[in-house]
């Protein structure tokens, strides 16, 4: 097996923990906000896990090795999620989302532009870079949209 598959659910287990404090962070703030933010990552964990499958198979994981392995870095979910509520403070979600939130929204804008980015700026056909934008847009246009409903 290459080590590049260990890296990958190294790297899934630490993503997985960051999701798990922010959707447990994002509930102690309200509901809505829980909701929206669990919808906003399964959205981005469905198509980033078959990704990861793939990657574990090239590895040299057999697929039965490869879904367990998968399924193994959701415990790093469970973790988030129990440390943000651990976090919670006796005065109110207020100190815990304080910190939370923010860390773990920089934290995927972050790597979501460290992704895009420099693929627009590769990127050779112009209408792809404009399709790019524009679905990026979409998104942003359709979490605003949901959060005033």
């Amino acid at each position: 097996l290459q080590i590049s598959g260990y890296l990958n659910l190294l790297a899934n287990t630490i993503d997985n923990f960051t999701h798990g404090l922010a959707v447990a962070a994002s509930f102690l703030v309200s509901r809505k906000v829980g909701f929206l933010t669990t919808m906003a990552i399964l959205l981005h964990e469905i198509p980033h896990e078959v990704g990861d499958f793939a990657i574990l198979l090239r590895a040299g994981f057999d697929r039965w090795s490869a879904a367990k392995m998968q399924l193994s870095t959701a415990l790093g979910g469970i973790l988030g999620a129990c440390f943000a509520i651990c976090a919670h403070s006796p005065k109110g979600a207020g100190e815990t989302v304080a910190w939370i939130l923010p860390f773990t929204s920089g934290g995927f804008l972050y790597i979501a532009l460290v992704n895009v980015v420099p693929d627009l700026l590769e990127e050779k056909n112009p209408w792809n870079s404009l399709q790019q934008i524009l679905l990026l847009c979409t998104g942003i246009t359709v979490m605003v949209l949901l959060s005033l409903t």
